[in-house]
């Protein structure tokens, strides 16, 4: 919450399949946007188009008003990007695009929509000359900024956005990418040496390649001289943007400690359906089993004592008594 004098600001935002839908409860205002064309929505759940650098494309959004009283909406284009969970996220109504949403231009600033109508409202994609090739990602944005009274009295302003994905892939060399960095690895070992110990694995997936790339991760602890612990099941690694990254944590339980564990990371990456090479990245810890070498010192502890008692205990022999 940004706040400036008495004037308090709080965004809402959804991003989701057509039609994305907002609602302020107060006011009961709400409204969805959607791929559309000059004549109605299509199907598109996204707005997913090629181009080559320089090449000009046109397309729209359906903005559909859902009350009863006209609206009027901020509508603008700006850059997608993948947040620290996964998901993707536009940029702030402040930051200024450099990306995909620069390129998104329309005729006008702001679109009044009458009551309980949808207005399609075309725009262009104005490609450069020198734009990269590969995925670029952003959204066209329809936005109400509306203020109202807290409880407290203070006066906020609600800034509520909607918007439709737009991908749109340049064309050009593809170098689709993903790498493993900054994995790892902490062992807890168990008070019963039976339970073996809990091992969490954390590993960042980064899309360093120019395609958005989605993936399956799974690791397998092995001890010494390759033997297989425990392996985690396919873990969904969610879309990507070019240059977003994704932290994933794996515990696994029931590990025992073997001296020596390592951890082997295996990523494969998906482009839509199709399978890429996989990458792979390997750890390892010293994993000493303390409560096992702890019981068995105690034991060893414990036949040296009764082996030393007994010797304490065993009688002397007399001496004889030898006359010539």
């Amino acid at each position: 919450m940004i706040v400036r004098g008495a004037l308090a600001a709080i965004l809402l935002f959804v991003l989701a399949p057509a039609p994305a839908q907002a609602a302020l409860d107060k006011d009961g205002v709400r409204w969805s946007v959607q791929p559309s064309t000059a004549k109605g929505p299509d199907g598109r759940d996204y707005i997913v188009r090629r181009a080559a650098p320089g090449e000009r494309l046109t397309d729209y959004v359906g903005i559909t008003n859902l009350t009863a009283e006209p609206l009027t909406f901020n509508v603008y284009g700006t850059d997608a990007f993948t947040t620290e969970d996964g998901s993707f996220s536009l940029l702030a109504a402040a930051q200024k695009p450099t990306d995909v949403g620069s390129w998104i231009g329309l005729a006008a600033a702001k679109y009044t929509v009458p009551a309980n109508t949808r207005l399609d409202v075309p725009f262009s994609v104005s490609v450069p000359a020198n734009a990269t090739p590969g995925d670029h990602a952003g959204g066209v944005v329809t936005s109400i900024a509306q203020e109202t009274t807290g409880a407290n009295g203070q006066k906020v302003l609600v800034d509520q956005r909607v918007a439709a994905r737009v991908y749109l892939t340049v064309a050009g060399a593809a170098a689709p990418k993903l790498t493993i960095d900054n994995v790892r690895m902490e062992y807890s070992q168990s008070a019963n040496p039976a339970d073996g110990g809990s091992m969490t694995v954390r590993y960042l997936v980064r899309n360093a390649g120019n395609l958005r790339l989605s993936g399956t991760g799974s690791v397998k602890v092995t001890g010494p001289f390759g033997w297989k612990l425990a392996q985690t099941g396919a873990m969904d690694i969610p879309e990507l943007l070019p240059g977003g990254s994704i932290t994933i944590t794996e515990k696994i339980t029931g590990v025992q400690p073997t001296v020596r564990l390592a951890a082997d990371v295996d990523v494969q990456p998906l482009y839509f359906a199709e399978r890429l090479p996989a990458v792979a990245r390997s750890t390892n810890v010293w994993a000493w089993p303390w409560a096992l070498l702890a019981v068995l010192g105690a034991a060893l502890l414990y036949l040296v004592f009764r082996f030393a008692r007994g010797r304490r205990r065993r009688p002397t022999p007399l001496a004889k008594d030898v006359t010539s």
